[in-house]
């Protein structure tokens, strides 16, 4: 049995080799674009049995800054991933900030129209 309380997540993407792009430079790690029957996602990257996702183009599942909030972990080059979204077709919402004990954080907008955060420990 899992020990986290999440497992997966899809994030909605309208052009999956721009989001693939956008991320892997925000991430600064491998989305390795992948298929399934007549399905293309990217995973996104991930070790071991960490929690991860992929990204999908789905006519039902469409990107929104609306509803639930993904955090992805930047390892603690948050000023390098802010400055990825910025070149790579994202958007800012909010710049690093605290959030208490927790770490830091930003919120953006994704090449998709997605509002996730960038979360790091060390500022």
């Amino acid at each position: 049995m899992s020990q986290n309380t999440f497992c997966w997540a899809d994030i909605p993407v309208t052009n999956l080799d721009r989001a693939i792009k956008f991320y892997s430079a925000v991430l600064k790690g491998e989305v390795k674009k992948d298929s399934f029957g007549d399905m293309s996602f990217g995973l996104l990257p991930h070790y071991e049995s960490n929690v991860s996702g992929c990204l999908v183009a789905m006519k039902d599942n469409q990107p929104s800054q609306n509803g639930p909030m993904v955090y992805f972990s930047v390892n603690d080059r948050l000023d390098d991933a802010i400055m990825q979204v910025r070149e790579h077709g994202g958007k800012i919402l909010q710049e690093r900030h605290q959030i208490g004990p927790h770490g830091f954080r930003a919120i953006i907008v994704d090449s998709e129209g997605n509002r996730v955060a960038l979360h790091s420990v060390k500022g």
